[in-house]
């Protein structure tokens, strides 16, 4: 598997044809993700051919986007498939890639370990400390596609997913629980003011 040569690749593409106004789903959350999944992955005892499929999932997981927001899970399976086999990656492995691509698509259900390290990865921001400064990127994203209005819209809709949300390995549960519920009390104070 050649991983350094496709994530070159991958993330040029990104950063060339993703459009402007995606002010969350950029090549910087892209890294993010694949940094954040690396840190749960060691901490979980995943090496070897593992971590490589992980890191590889989090390149790709939202590839889709440079296709649009709807189903871009989905779409970013198909351009893994696409990409991937020219990379050394065998169609197992694929099959395991797209398994951790879907684990990220909101509700989140991951069926594995590996599955569950991403889905994991992926929201890992939610019990960090730049929260807010994440945060405010999404807001500006959704406020463009018009799916919230106003501050207080996006602070409803934060409390309400932050409440619905739960982390699945244990060393998110460790690591980020604490600090995404001092980031929900935030949310709540603001709303109660």
């Amino acid at each position: 598997m050649e991983y350094e040569k496709i994530k070159k690749i991958i993330l040029q593409k990104l950063k060339e044809n993703l459009p402007e106004h995606l002010s969350y789903h950029s090549v910087l959350h892209v890294k993010d993700v694949i940094d954040a999944v690396q840190k749960i992955a060691v901490s979980e005892g995943i090496s070897g051919e593992d971590m490589v499929l992980l890191k590889t999932a989090a390149l790709f997981h939202d590839t889709g986007f440079l296709y649009g927001a709807k189903d871009h899970e989905e779409k970013s399976c198909e351009i893994a498939q696409e990409y991937l086999p020219d990379y050394g990656y065998s169609d197992s492995q694929i099959q395991k890639i797209n398994g951790m691509i879907m684990a990220t698509k909101i509700p989140q259900s991951p069926n594995n370990h590996l599955e569950q390290i991403m889905a994991d990865a992926d929201l890992d921001y939610l019990g960090r400390e730049d929260f807010f400064t994440i945060g405010d990127k999404l807001f500006e994203e959704l406020t463009m596609f018009g799916i919230v209005n106003s501050e207080r819209d996006w602070n409803l809709l934060q409390e309400k997913f932050l409440e619905s949300h739960h982390f699945f390995t244990e060393t998110a549960i460790k690591t980020r629980n604490q600090k995404k519920q001092e980031n929900l009390d935030i949310i709540k104070s603001k709303l109660n003011s």
